[in-house]
């Protein structure tokens, strides 16, 4: 019940939406009942019109069902007496089709009105699963499948729209229509209801059987299909090397167990969903048919109290019961099964430690003094080992500082600690003597420009990946940025320039290409501190010697870290820190670490010594 609240809460503000909801769904209920109590005095002109001959009463004013039923009655009387039986017929075939015009009419009204919340649900909860997504600390996607993650953001949310929200006009107007027929068939006969209402915890019980293995299997379904969409996710990044290694047999083969599993996991949910619904309309056929005999077998006996059109129409109100009833069961199995995903949507939404996450307050304008590492020892998991231990470290403003070492001995994590995509478990990173967490995040992320060794970019153009964030750029800027990163010579020369598509993570680009557009990125943040990670690793001679012409521009007048696997790749550097397993062996600068030729070792063995 609590995830279904939850997912209600995504449709505020309600406002006055649920006043006129309720209203609209009781004048709407009021007349469907009209609409089938009209069929008694229709059944009496037709064959029992001897039954309107005696003189009419004006009934006295009461605020009840009785007084309705003797008012129309009255009128009906009166009509048939002046009029004749032809005019009686049309006064109660006018009113029945006037009440079933205002019937559907209030059914139309709160559907629009359902509409309306289902929308802005659906929408607030797609927002709300998109934030956090863009939230999470790097590390929690390293853990988990993307395909899980894209079929949460996917068919989970879609999942809910259709068996949750798709749902609320039957689980907040159906209600409404049972205990109003209910209600009539009381008035009409307290006696015969009662059996029939003994009877319904049979369904009841039937169908919720049938719910609880929906929910379990939708369960299974559901991770099943996080898994697909994980294959489809590494078949269309991984292409290049499945066809480079004649591996499609391989990789089809993997697909198609799970996708085999799926497909029976599916099966098994769809017949027991289908299975609902027949159920229900079985059990139904099967009371009425009960109810019908026994109150046929009261009505010749003389003990049902009322005419046989009035029978005729408490069958009727009795279908129009089931109608409702039914929709009802069918509506909460659909819920059982879209609380899965409902489960699987707030898992992502409430991850631990990432909704704790408090934001700083301190504003900051520009970097002044130092970044400072004190005591800062870091691991991604709580229960597993260090990745960084105890690191000591000061980075005075306007020097560069490299930081090199083997893989995995913690440079990045230095750099995603000081971005503040991670929070230390010990010590502290002090930037001008505060705390980064201090800061507010928006600011922080001004100050500090990264260009990684795989250049990251968006399915846009040209000038939107360089503005990436920004707004209201002018065009002389971005230009002026491609210009310093060496990029403006082949953006000119696109089809489009500036306004070129380049793909699926700029796929449209050589890779020289989008790392220049990368740090034409960077550069027109302008940051104050710049972070390089391995910025030209990946790339041939000639572009690296291109993209590092373009570094030199962007590390002008600013302070510099730049991770390195070479020694040999940042010789000018004021300082160069040596990381191995997550702690700092040694620092100073290029000719003092040449001379004391520790770099020899097979830890170090790709570092080139000049």
């Amino acid at each position: 019940m609590k995830p279904f609240l939850r997912i209600l809460a995504y449709g505020k503000p309600y406002g006055t939406y649920g006043i006129v909801y309720v209203l609209l769904s009781l004048l709407g209920v009021l007349f469907g009942i009209a609409n089938y109590a009209l069929i008694a005095p229709l059944l009496t002109v037709l064959f029992e019109p001897h039954t309107l001959d005696a003189v009419p009463v004006f009934p006295e004013r009461a605020f009840s069902l009785t007084y309705i039923v003797q008012l129309f009655t009255y009128y009906l009387v009166r009509i048939k007496l002046d009029e004749g039986i032809l005019m009686a017929l049309l006064y109660v075939s006018v009113c029945l089709i006037l009440a079933s015009l205002l019937s559907n009419l209030m059914l139309y009204m709160t559907r629009r009105i359902l509409v309306h919340v289902q929308t802005n649900l659906v929408r607030n909860l797609r927002n709300h699963v998109f934030s956090e997504i863009t939230r999470m600390p790097p590390g929690y996607f390293s853990s988990r499948r993307k395909g899980d993650i894209l079929s949460v953001a996917s068919s989970d949310l879609n999942e809910v729209q259709y068996s949750v929200v798709g749902t609320f006009h039957i689980l907040f107007r159906d209600p409404l229509l049972v205990v109003g027929f209910l209600t009539v068939l009381f008035y009409m006969s307290p006696r015969l209801t009662l059996v029939a209402l003994l009877t319904l915890p049979i369904s009841v019980f039937c169908i919720g059987r049938i719910t609880r293995a929906l929910r379990s299997g939708a369960e299974v379904s559901q991770r099943l299909l996080g898994r697909l969409l994980s294959h489809f996710e590494e078949a269309v990044h991984g292409v290049r090397i499945i066809k480079a290694f004649n591996a499609r047999g391989y990789v089809n083969a993997r697909f198609d167990r799970v996708n085999e599993v799926h497909r029976r996991e599916t099966k098994k949910i769809l017949n027991k969903q289908e299975l609902a619904s027949p159920l229900s309309e079985f059990l139904g056929i099967t009371i009425a048919a009960g109810i019908l005999f026994y109150g046929g077998w009261l009505q010749v006996q003389g003990k049902l109290g009322m005419g046989w059109p009035a029978f005729i129409v408490y069958i009727g109100f009795y279908w129009r019961v089931l109608e409702p009833a039914k929709s009802i069961s069918k509506a909460y199995a659909l819920v059982r099964k879209g609380m899965v995903s409902a489960d699987r949507i707030f898992q992502l939404i409430d991850v631990p430690g990432h909704q704790q996450e408090k934001e700083g307050t301190v504003p900051i304008d520009t970097f002044k003094e130092s970044v400072v590492y004190k005591n800062v020892s870091f691991k991604y998991d709580p229960t597993g080992p260090y990745v960084l231990q105890n690191i000591n470290l000061k980075i005075p403003k306007g020097q560069v500082v490299a930081w090199i070492g083997p893989s995995g001995a913690g440079k990045t994590t230095m750099a995603d600690l000081l971005s503040g995509f991670y929070g230390v478990q010990e010590g502290e990173i002090l930037l001008d003597g505060i705390q980064i967490q201090k800061y507010r995040r928006k600011d922080l992320a001004k100050q500090i420009g990264v260009v990684t060794q795989e250049a990251i970019l968006f399915n846009d153009t040209v000038a939107n990946n360089i503005t990436f964030g920004l707004k209201n750029v002018p065009q002389a800027d971005i230009e002026q940025a491609a210009k310093t990163a060496n990029a403006h010579n082949f953006i000119i020369e696109m089809e489009h320039g500036y306004y070129t598509n380049i793909g699926d993570r700029g796929d449209k680009l050589s890779g020289g290409q989008r790392q220049r557009l990368a740090i034409a990125r960077a550069v027109l943040r302008n940051p104050s501190l710049l972070i390089l990670d391995e910025a030209t690793s990946s790339l041939d001679p000639e572009n690296e010697a291109l993209v590092q012409e373009a570094l030199s521009g962007l590390m002008k007048n600013r302070t510099t870290i730049v991770i390195a696997h070479r020694l040999s790749t940042i010789r000018n550097a004021d300082k160069i820190v040596v990381f191995d397993k997550g702690r700092i062996v040694e620092q100073g600068t290029y000719d003092e670490l040449f001379k004391t030729n520790n770099y020899e070792s097979e830890h170090f063995e790709n570092k080139v010594l000049e």
